[in-house]
């Protein structure tokens, strides 16, 4: 046993010489370990993989938008080429064994009749008449993104064949193609205009919840104004102000504005609200000590702790602008020809007798209840993993 140290003599001081284990007072499993020592963003990731429908939605929109920068690729027909001896063809259905043998992916040629009680055009299978689906093959001259010429596509009839999977509008024009061209329109309006909604929220939200008084009383005036206006009358009032004169393109942009201003009301509250809690914390005096200015204090250091909430809101808000553009086109009052969006395709489809018996004229709107489906999935997935302690 030790002697005791004398009175007012310095206790023996010992320092341990084995190397620092920050988990020595703590017997973590492996597992416990991956998530306790995992980033902000891991959490996140690992969180949203969890939502299987939002992660195949994530996916199934990359691809898509993925697919609008080839689209001219993808189509097997150019945006404005005409089949005169096939218009208003019904879908041909695509084929792998004929006559009990294996030929491969393939269409049956067609022949055309008129009937002379109704007026319109039969089409009959020649089963005969084998036309074989063509891959990376020579077809319908176009410019890729209107600057280099090519006539490579990806998929093609059968020299001297036809082939509609999806039918053919008024005009003898493949609707597949049609549809194709059209995503990248009402995808790019989409983002575009989010875009826009996204500057003025954070800005004109983050104002207002960052410095209050006149300011935020004025805001939160204007934001009830707009909020309580009926949204299409007033997209239909703005897109009728526009001249028709204009240029497709320059319509095309001032529709994409129009979506934005309107949109970024919601935005601008959701950032307020936010700003509100966080400007009475400690890292934001300290930044107002250090003489930062306002701007920076908003955008380096308040925006950031939220940005995940604003990226699931703005994925939210996109199908409503997607929808207000088809909409728009829909009426008549939005984008015009020779521009092409699912919204000016479903245009074809306005009368009821059309619809009868050309019911191939509604499929442009499968893939915008399939993208809007995704995009809402997405925004949930993308909301759960916000906060991933929860």
């Amino acid at each position: 046993m030790s002697p005791l140290p004398a009175p007012g003599a310095p206790l023996p001081h010992y320092v341990s010489t084995a190397p620092f284990d920050p988990q020595a007072t703590e017997n973590l499993t492996a597992a416990q370990s991956r998530i306790h020592l995992a980033s902000q963003k891991q959490l996140m990731w690992w969180k949203f993989k969890q939502h299987r429908l939002a992660l195949i939605s994530g996916i199934f929109l990359a691809a898509v938008y993925l697919m609008i920068l080839i689209v001219e690729f993808l189509a097997p027909y150019g945006l404005h080429t005409r089949n005169v001896d096939f218009i208003h063809a019904p879908p041909q259905r695509v084929h792998f064994f004929d006559k009990g043998s294996f030929v491969g992916p393939f269409v049956y040629g067609r022949s055309m009749t008129l009937d002379i009680d109704t007026l319109h055009r039969v089409y009959t299978d020649r089963p005969n008449d084998v036309q074989p689906i063509r891959f990376f093959c020579r077809g319908d001259a176009y410019k890729f993104w209107g600057l280099v010429t090519s006539n490579y596509h990806l998929v093609c009839p059968a020299v001297g064949g036809q082939m509609f999977l999806l039918g053919t509008d008024r005009l003898g024009r493949d609707v597949l193609s049609r549809i194709l061209y059209g995503a990248r329109i009402s995808l790019t309006i989409g983002l575009i205009g989010i875009s826009i909604s996204f500057v003025l929220g954070i800005i004109i939200g983050g104002l207002a919840g960052y410095r209050g008084g006149v300011f935020d009383l004025i805001v939160q005036r204007l934001i009830e104004v707009l909020q309580s206006l009926p949204s299409l009358p007033l997209w239909m009032a703005l897109a009728a102000i526009m001249p028709v004169t204009w240029s497709p393109i320059v319509i095309y942009f001032g529709i994409t504005v129009i979506l934005g201003i309107i949109d970024w009301t919601g935005l601008a509250r959701a950032v307020r609200s936010k700003l509100l809690a966080l400007r009475e914390e400690d890292y934001v005096q300290a930044a107002q000590l250090m003489g930062a200015s306002t701007p920076r204090i908003i955008g380096r250091h308040l925006v950031p702790g939220f940005m995940s909430h604003l990226i699931a809101s703005a994925t939210i808000s996109i199908p409503g602008m997607i929808l207000g553009e088809t909409a728009l086109s829909f009426l008549g009052l939005g984008l015009r020809p020779p521009i092409t969006s699912w919204g000016i395709l479903l245009t074809e489809a306005k009368s009821v007798s059309v619809i009868a018996f050309y019911p191939w004229l509604l499929y442009p709107i499968i893939p915008v209840v399939l993208v809007i489906l995704a995009f809402n999935f997405l925004g949930d997935g993308l909301r759960d993993a916000a906060d991933p302690y929860k």
